[in-house]
């Protein structure tokens, strides 16, 4: 291509380029690893150029690394064309965009301060989208229904090579998050070891991110996607482990139910849920999913005596508080209608005294 083609990107169909601002310097090579820091504004092709999104707005410029899979391929190729510094306008067809309505929610969870990739449903998000009808905006699930041209404004602002920065996991390719699963999997074992359960949920979770990215390439059900499944099932009971000693019951509840439903032969998952359903007081579920561990796993027989001892040892204390929780509303009603009969006692001596005086009047 000449300087004029990679520049206006002339000969790519669906694409017009219009620049708004001249950059500096050359057009920097977008080689794989490369980290591409921009502005973005994307528009509808209306009369008014109705907004969608604007990393402006939210005060956080996108960052994307190159070669790494990212949803929207087509911001690689604009990238490309552009200068350090310029502000061009991308006229894009749909072939280009139809996909934009899931880049767009992801961005818009990040900007939230929620997690992009809901690693804890296990489904991919395609799938997940199916299942629920619905992208959680209004004007997304309008977009996904009837796909539109778009047009992007983009700013470039830096561009990394490999060398010049330190890639975080959601920068990784997915060989290297596979490679570095385990790595994060021990350093998660070693905090837990040594008490320091909330760090350890962080290096377990960045874990299962990694490993859920790679997974939603592969086709469901099927051995690659089966075995990455395992690793992340492992991975999210040893967060729930995490869990239970920061007593965050119910989470672990969510997430070990999640597992159940999916592979209702994984005995950790009930263990743990079990667990958890004993320190909320949910007896009847406590009993149920101890009861199932020793159907899975008859040699668990020893432990779910000492979890049940200890159920039945909550469940009468629970007992003993409610019955003094009882007779103390019971003596606090009662000392109120004793007061409450004082207070009548006393109007009624008012009113009396108050009639003697005007009778003497």
């Amino acid at each position: 291509m000449s300087d004029m083609q990679d520049t206006m990107l002339l000969g790519l169909e669906g694409i017009k380029k219009t620049i708004l601002h001249g950059g500096t310097g050359d057009i920097p090579k977008l080689i794989t690893g490369a980290k591409v820091t921009f502005h973005f504004r994307t528009q509808l092709c209306d009369d008014e150029r109705t907004v969608i999104d604007d990393s402006k707005v939210t005060g956080t410029p996108m960052e994307i690394v190159i070669g790494n899979m990212f949803k929207l391929d087509i911001w690689e190729t604009l990238l490309s064309s552009l200068r350090i510094g310029e502000v061009a306008e991308f006229w894009c067809d749909t072939t280009h965009t139809g996909i934009y309505p899931l880049v767009s929610k992801s961005m818009r969870r990040i900007a939230e301060g929620k997690d992009p990739v809901d690693w804890h449903i296990h489904t991919c998000g395609m799938a997940n989208m199916f299942a629920y009808h619905s992208l959680g905006y209004d004007d997304l699930d309008e977009l996904m229904k009837e796909p539109k041209p778009l047009y992007f404004v983009l700013e470039l602002l830096r561009v990394q090579q490999p060398s010049e920065y330190n890639r975080d996991t959601w920068a990784l390719s997915d060989e290297e998050r596979l490679k570095v699963v385990p790595v994060l999997h021990g350093h998660g074992n070693k905090l837990y070891k040594q008490g320091h359960y909330e760090q350890a949920t962080q290096k377990y979770k960045e874990a299962i991110i990694c490993i859920k990215n790679v997974q939603t390439k592969e086709k469901a059900w099927e051995t690659p996607w089966l075995k990455l499944e395992k690793m992340a099932n492992t991975l999210t009971l040893n967060y729930c482990q995490c869990l239970l000693r920061i007593e965050e019951y119910y989470e672990v509840i969510e997430h070990t139910t999640d597992i159940i439903n999916q592979h209702p032969g994984v005995m950790k998952a009930f263990y743990l849920r079990g667990k958890a359903h004993a320190e909320v007081w949910n007896e009847a579920e406590a009993r149920q999913d101890f009861s199932r561990v020793l159907d899975l796993d008859p040699g668990m027989k020893k432990a779910i005596k000492r979890e049940l001892a200890v159920l039945n040892m909550r469940m009468e204390e629970k007992n003993q508080e409610d019955k003094i929780n009882t007779i103390r509303r019971w003596l606090s009603s009662l000392h109120q209608e004793e007061e409450e009969e004082e207070e009548e006692e006393e109007e009624a001596l008012c009113q009396t005294a108050l009639l003697q005086h005007k009778m003497r009047q």
